[in-house]
């Protein structure tokens, strides 16, 4: 499992999360979500291992295979099943063993090679990895089209793809569907619901969430709070917490107030100053409740134009019209117009 107990991450100087603590458990899928700048993509810095905790404790299981989708543009002629069943790590690192044994003649490590290959699956590996890349929308002639041949979308699709093919214990996907059509969208949600391993994925689109995720992890205040559920539910859940710690900080403030008031009008009065003095007592053990904060996911402003034009508009010698009678849509054809 993935645990983080009271674990602070930071950005420069920006604390993203500040004592924060989740468990994960093997073969959850989880929504990442969480306002734009929340710590999101740092937090999958933190999962695969090139961003380190700056206090607490971070662990997961050190046999675990990641897969993730590279963020850069491929660059290369390399036919596009080649370039996705270079995704496969168990694969290649397999067929390497293979032509290094077969160099040094050594019929044992040969051996031992063919029986990794097995083991990865190579007999379909091609099969495996052309499935992937038609689910993803691409056509049967494109299949050993150079990576490059592609738009940037496409190619996209294929690092997507790479990613799918390589086999993982834990999968992390950051805008998966940026790029995908309906049709393969439709695909990659049955791909992942029949995916075992433990997924975690950050997206704005949340029917995608609501299909795939039954947790939901949620990044505010430097904080992680996980929720059972896929995002509709969460939503749910969060609202409902909202209005039951706006109610009890109401609450604690009207009890406030009338200690408050009790304190300012007895305190000098010698019968009612023991009764007085317990009140504030009271109100220097009380646990204060913080009021509900809903931040912007975006904040804009309209500027003041540098100058103004006068007249901002001026019309000379127009003339304005309008469709006469119905006329039967033409291509291309010019509607009659008679003067305002």
């Amino acid at each position: 499992m993935i645990t983080l107990r009271n674990v602070t991450l930071r950005r420069g100087t920006k604390v993203l999360l500040d004592g924060a603590s989740v468990t994960l458990n093997p073969g959850e899928k989880v929504g990442l979500v969480g306002r734009n700048g929340a710590g999101k993509s740092t937090l999958f810095a933190l999962f695969n291992g090139s961003l380190h905790e700056d206090g607490g404790d971070f662990s997961m299981p050190p046999t675990w295979r990641m897969g993730q989708v590279a963020q850069n543009m491929p660059e290369t002629d390399q036919p596009a099943t080649a370039f996705v069943l270079d995704g496969d790590t168990r694969l290649t690192e397999a067929q390497a063993a293979l032509t290094a044994a077969e160099a040094a003649h050594d019929g044992e490590a040969m051996g031992h090679a063919h029986a990794l290959l097995h083991d990865a699956g190579a007999h379909d590996a091609k099969a495996r990895a052309q499935t992937l890349i038609l689910g993803l929308g691409f056509k049967l002639n494109e299949l050993d089209n150079p990576v490059n041949s592609f738009s940037g979308g496409w190619r996209m699709r294929l690092q997507l793809a790479r990613a799918l093919m390589c086999p993982s214990d834990l999968l992390l996907l950051d805008e998966p569907t940026n790029h995908l059509d309906l049709d393969a969208l439709v695909w990659l949600e049955g791909w992942l619901k029949r995916y075992e391993g433990t997924l975690i994925v950050i997206s704005h689109d949340r029917e995608f969430l609501d299909a795939i995720t039954r947790v939901t992890l949620h990044i505010d205040n430097a904080q992680l709070t996980r929720y059972g559920g896929n995002y509709t539910a969460f939503e749910e859940l969060r609202s409902q917490q909202i209005v039951l710690q706006q109610q009890a900080f109401s609450k604690q403030q009207d009890k406030i107030a009338h200690l408050q008031k009790f304190i300012d009008r007895f305190k000098a009065k010698a019968t009612k100053a023991k009764q007085a003095q317990s009140r504030v007592k009271a109100l220097e053990r009380m646990e204060k409740l913080a009021p509900v904060l809903t931040s912007a996911d975006f904040q804009f402003e309209f500027r003041e134009p540098l100058s103004l034009p006068n007249p901002m508009l001026a019309i000379r010698n127009a003339a304005f019209g309008y469709r006469a009678e119905p006329v039967p849509a033409r291509p291309n054809a010019a509607l009659p117009t008679a003067p305002l």
